[in-house]
């Protein structure tokens, strides 16, 4: 995703860079000692030109960072040909997942293209496509046509600039870097697919920068979630709209704030506000989400963490109306929960390649964390997993996943079953 905000960037400042610039080792160093301590599995491509060193280097950095830096266009750009094609970029996932006492399931999960265009210096479109379960049926649930995101960057200064259109909601960590390699584990931590609702995307418009020292946000008004679509099970996720026929009238507010000026430790925080309520008749409940997270690596070791809180207003009005509306009873909580930790340690020497990781995660979450009054949690809700396997990435885009999963919940009637995950994914 974040890859291609910068390709067409690192590709005129390589051209611009001839082999006898007295800086070019320098620079190359330079990004191979940073991109080494951002990612440990790095290894330097001693054997490819420098130019071609250079461009893998920053867009590699450029993956690691969000909001991408904001660098002035080569002057060969500005004067002479203002706008800009980028390269096509993208990724994709191929999964097999397996429930004990089922067979195994195949699906190639998602086929994502990234577009972009470079209207000038200070005008930029990105874009991402995507195409769920490999086809579409129309008037079934077998697979999805998305447009994940598409927006123009307006760029004013590096801690000043404007974006607008298809946003995703800057929450948590998976939401905004959902690329396969970004992460351990074949599918998505259930705590960012359930309190937080990823992949979340919305219709919006707002601010982003850095700040220095570290500090940089993003933060939007955007569409908001449709109350109708809530239930117990999955909590609010269910009310996203991808911003089809949602509602503007009272804007959601999103915002999310990083710390990365420690080595190697990333920090944040995000919060989100708005109501939900536009279909409904006198009732316009307020979902209310706040999150904190934190990554770290240290040598061969990684670990990412992750808390999130869901408040629900007036949740026990909600419940009566959508039982009279609808013709059941959601069960919908006032307050939603969730926790995971994640630890991994890289297991090859470093002057191999290739990386394996074992990684091991615990996550747990309760969608009815706190019922209004009137109604009563169900068990089977109160949920925890652990989530262990490897990771293979025999290219530092590409990787092979394997885990286990190990389900549990508070139920002594309804209990969950354990699931066996193989899945590959690449970006490029």
């Amino acid at each position: 995703m974040v890859k291609l905000v910068v390709i067409s960037i690192a590709i005129a400042l390589s051209l611009q860079a001839q082999p006898t610039d007295p800086d070019l080792e320098r620079r190359i160093a330079d990004l191979e000692r940073a991109m080494q301590k951002a990612d440990p599995a790095f290894q330097p491509n001693i054997s490819s030109q420098l130019e071609q060193r250079i461009l893998a280097l920053e867009i590699k950095m450029a993956a690691i960072q969000s909001p991408p830096p904001t660098l002035p266009a080569p002057a060969a750009v500005t004067q002479t040909d203002p706008e800009t094609r980028l390269p096509v970029s993208g990724y994709m996932d191929f999964h097999i997942n397996k429930d004990r006492g089922t067979p195994f399931r195949p699906d190639f999960h998602r086929f994502v293209l990234l577009f972009g265009h470079s209207f000038s210096d200070r005008i930029k479109f990105w874009s991402e496509f995507e195409l769920e379960h490999a086809f579409v049926e129309g008037g079934t649930e077998t697979g999805e046509v998305a447009l994940e995101q598409a927006y123009l960057d307006f760029l004013i200064r590096p801690w000043l600039n404007f974006r607008a259109g298809m946003l995703l909601s800057p929450v948590g960590i998976i939401n905004e870097r959902h690329e396969p390699p970004a992460f351990h584990g074949v599918e998505r931590p259930f705590v960012e697919t359930t309190i937080i609702p990823s992949t979340w995307r919305e219709l919006g418009a707002g601010l982003t920068g850095d700040l220095g020292r570290g500090l940089r946000y993003r933060a939007y008004l955007t569409s908001s979630l449709n109350a109708r679509g809530f239930d117990a099970e999955e909590g609010i996720a269910g009310g996203r709209t991808a911003g089809f026929d949602a509602s503007m009238r009272n804007p959601a507010k999103v915002a999310r704030l990083e710390y990365a000026g420690i080595r190697k430790l990333t920090l944040g925080t995000s919060f989100y506000s708005g109501h939900t309520g536009y279909e409904l008749d006198d009732l316009n409940p307020r979902v209310t989400i706040s999150e904190f997270d934190g990554r770290w690596n240290w040598r061969r070791f990684e670990a990412r963490g992750l808390f999130a809180h869901t408040w629900l207003s007036r949740a026990g009005e909600l419940n009566r109306t959508l039982q009279r509306t609808l013709g059941f009873n959601p069960n919908v909580a006032e307050q939603m929960r969730g926790a995971y930790w994640e630890s991994a340690v890289r297991v090859l020497p470093r002057r191999i390649r290739a990386d394996l990781a074992l990684f091991a995660r615990y996550e747990k979450y309760n969608t009815q964390h706190k019922m209004p009054a009137g109604f009563l949690p169900r068990a089977q809700f109160n949920r925890s997993s652990w989530v262990t396997g490897v990771t293979f990435k025999p290219n530092a885009d590409v990787a092979i996943k394997f885990d286990y999963n190990f389900n549990r919940n508070a139920s002594k009637v309804i209990k969950p079953v354990d699931g066996i995950n193989l899945g590959i994914g690449w970006w490029f």
